[in-house]
């Protein structure tokens, strides 16, 4: 909630919403005590995760719109640079910036990079990091809000929606930092992740809307979401479930399943040293550079003094 707080700014009005599912953990405690810095904020029984965001996004009045679950961070001057991004493009309905990953501790992990993808990049499973995404309010209603059937690519599902009624596009600036750690969603439950990938990819292939780009990138739509399939089940602890993935990848889209290389070394010295070898490899690979992201050092939530 402070890495929010903290983007206030003139040039905006910054409209904070929260959305709790009924906490007995202390989050309640702490939302009240910010609670004069909030528009509106409710904790009760919901119906899943897209629920409760479609039930913020829906009392949401701002043109610009983003969510944010409890365990990720927004970075120093997200909100300010993604609204001057869409204010300054107004074709555009969606802008994402880069990320980085964190541990328990808020120590940095990776910085992930994106490019300036559009539709087709996100047909072939090109995924976007979630919280360092906005758009325009009116983009997402036109769309349908988030669907409640997705419990895992929930976000994928809209951003394809969202491209296919208007521009998106990526800004070089590190915007968010999203939590990994052995109880994060996506590493405890990567198997539904992996398995709701394939069911995208089937909703993809029975879509309209992308039938030309089916037609002409089935291959690497198919190798695309085996990939991605493949990376889940690895954070998740599945080095078995990964390899057959990854083969599965290889055998669509080999270009493209190879720049995993790392990855699917990783997934062999699991297998082949358990977790001795996959320490000794995590231990000696290249480390990601953080050193680019402006005053990152002190933020809240992060701690670069453990790195």
């Amino acid at each position: 909630m402070q890495s929010v707080l903290a983007q206030r700014d003139d040039s905006f009005r910054l409209e904070y919403l929260v959305v709790d599912g009924g906490s007995t953990d202390g989050s309640q405690e702490i939302i009240r005590c910010h609670a004069a810095d909030l528009a509106w904020w409710v904790s009760e029984a919901d119906h899943g995760q897209a629920d409760a965001i479609n039930k913020g996004f829906r009392r949401a009045q701002g043109d610009i719109v983003a969510w944010l679950n409890s365990d990720d961070l927004y970075l120093p001057g997200a909100i300010s640079s993604a609204v001057q991004a869409l204010q300054s493009n107004p074709e555009l309905g969606m802008v994402f910036g880069d990320a980085i990953t964190i541990d328990g501790q808020g120590v940095p992990l990776n910085h992930l990079i994106f490019g300036d993808w559009g539709l087709a990049e996100l047909v072939r499973f090109r995924i976007i990091c979630q919280p360092a995404v906005f758009m325009r309010r009116a983009v997402l209603e036109k769309a349908g809000y988030l669907a409640t059937e997705y419990h895992y690519m929930l976000d994928h599902h809209l951003w394809l929606r969202i491209a296919c009624h208007s521009p998106i596009k990526h800004v070089k600036r590190t915007w968010a930092a999203a939590r990994q750690h052995a109880q994060a969603k996506n590493v405890a439950q990567a198997a539904g992740f992996s398995q709701e990938t394939m069911r995208l990819l089937q909703w993809i292939q029975t879509q309209p809307e992308f039938s030309e780009l089916v037609k002409h990138n089935s291959r690497k739509i198919m190798g695309g979401a085996y990939r991605l399939s493949a990376r889940y089940y690895l954070d998740g602890g599945m080095p078995s479930q990964a390899l057959k993935a990854y083969i599965k990848a290889f055998w669509y889209y080999p270009a493209y399943t190879l720049q995993h290389w790392h990855r699917i070394l990783f997934a062999m010295l699991c297998l082949v040293g358990g977790k001795g070898m996959a320490g000794w490899y995590e231990k000696f690979r290249r480390k990601a550079d953080f050193s680019d992201i402006a005053n990152l050092e002190d933020w809240y939530g992060i701690c670069l003094k453990q790195k």
